[in-house]
């Protein structure tokens, strides 16, 4: 290598050397300026916030009613229904009613073909007429066999027991008595013949089905040309509401709800075809026997509900809230004011100061807050009783104890001494002091 050579190397080298050492105290002089930007950034922030007291979210207590409801479901139903039937079977030779029909009590409904109880009806007749005609026969018989006993005992007490014979006269009146007999036997003939026809006359009146009561037809499961087949029970060829002005909602009460429920209670319930609408119900009857399904155990309860406009329909689904207890012109105040605790009451020195490291703080997010102990400082007081906080003249939280009365899972209603209305009490804490 030549002299030259040598000195380029050289040269290159040092100059690389220098690079380095200027790129080094750039380095140096960025974290360093870094480090003090973070240092008077962390001041300011721990300045600002030793300067800054907590922020509170409150809201102002009032006076008014409180309604405890319970909410349960079920469906609308025609308060009294009845399935028509027939115990004939035949085939439909006319049907009269069609759905949605209004109908009177007696109003035929349909017809069966009755040709063969017409005649059935037409041979219990005759059967009377025979019956009745074997009557008289077995009464003129009667008739004469009393005479001929008659006259052969009169005969035999002239002739001095002469004539006739003692068996002639035992004959005669065996057949009295058998004749006696034969009118009664006629006369239990036509009492039999007599129903047969009273049976027969009413299968030939069943041949028509006529409406048990006012209402309006909901169903119908027949058409003309049908056969009808009574066999053990009789079949369903209508159903017939009494007056839909009138119904009754049935709504599955669940077991930890039923203890509040009782007659003569008010409830309000909506439907899913009129969603912007209230309907008013009242409670008529709880009943005793429970309902299970799937491990679920419910009670039925049957308010009674008036339909003037016919808007409710039997069969849809209702949402019902009943009102078991009302409270009248009391203190409320919302759950969350009751489950709030401050920050400073649950801090773990007496100043609620922050005892993290100067590290710690620097680090993003704000001082833990130890919610578990304010919850376990309303868990110690009485069933009946809460600790709220309301902001004092100096702008921090303070304690009282209020009675709480009843709640709706959103309001609750208190009593308290010191607490008035128009008062704000902190329902939560925005900012921690510092």
């Amino acid at each position: 290598m030549n002299t030259a050579t040598r000195l380029s190397v050289k040269e290159t080298l040092e100059q690389q050397t220098k690079s380095q050492g200027k790129n080094r105290k750039k380095m140096y002089g960025g974290l360093i300026l870094l480090l003090l930007l973070v240092g008077i950034a962390a001041f300011y922030s721990l300045h600002k916030g030793a300067q800054k007291g907590p922020v509170f979210d409150s809201v102002a207590v009032s006076r008014g009613n409180l309604a405890i409801t319970v909410t349960a479901t079920g469906n609308l139903e025609a308060t009294n229904q009845v399935d028509v039937g027939s115990e004939l079977s035949g085939i439909v030779t006319t049907v009269l009613a069609d759905y949605n029909d209004i109908v009177k009590q007696g109003q035929p409904l349909a017809y069966l073909d009755n040709t063969k109880y017409e005649a059935a009806v037409q041979k219990s007749k005759a059967e009377v007429a025979s019956a009745k005609a074997a009557y008289q026969e077995a009464v003129a018989t009667r008739d004469a066999a009393e005479k001929t006993f008659n006259r052969y005992t009169k005969t035999r007490k002239l002739t001095n027991n002469q004539m006739p014979s003692i068996e002639v006269l035992e004959q005669s009146e065996a057949d009295y008595k058998k004749a006696v007999a034969a009118v009664a036997s006629a006369e239990a003939a036509i009492m039999s013949a007599e129903a047969s026809l009273k049976s027969d006359e009413a299968d030939l009146a069943k041949t028509v089905v006529y409406s048990p009561t006012d209402g309006i037809v909901l169903d119908r499961d027949i058409d003309e040309g049908q056969t009808v087949a009574a066999s053990l029970e009789a079949p369903v060829l209508f159903t017939v509401a009494e007056d839909l002005r009138k119904m009754e909602l049935q709504v599955d009460i669940d077991e930890a709800d039923v203890g509040q429920v009782a007659e003569g209670q008010k409830a309000v319930f909506t439907v899913d075809a009129y969603p912007d609408e209230n309907f008013n119900a009242t409670i008529t009857q709880v009943r005793y026997g429970a309902e299970t399904n799937d491990g679920v155990v419910t009670y039925t309860a049957v308010l009674e509900v008036q339909n003037p406009d016919l808007l409710l329909r039997p069969g849809m689904t209702a949402t019902a809230d009943i009102t078991v207890k009302e409270v009248n012109d009391q203190l409320l105040l919302p759950n969350s004011a009751l489950r709030f605790t401050p920050a400073m009451a649950v801090a773990p020195d007496a100043g609620g100061g922050d005892n993290r490291s100067f590290l710690a703080k620097l680090m993003p997010g704000p001082p833990p807050h130890e919610n578990t102990k304010g919850q376990t400082l309303q868990a110690q007081l009485p069933a009946d009783q809460a600790k709220i906080w309301v902001v004092d003249a100096n702008g921090m939280p303070k304690d009282m104890l209020v009675k709480k009365i009843s709640t709706d899972g959103i309001m609750t209603a208190v009593s308290s001494d010191t607490l008035k209305e128009g008062m704000h009490v902190i329902t939560n804490e925005l900012s921690e002091p510092k």
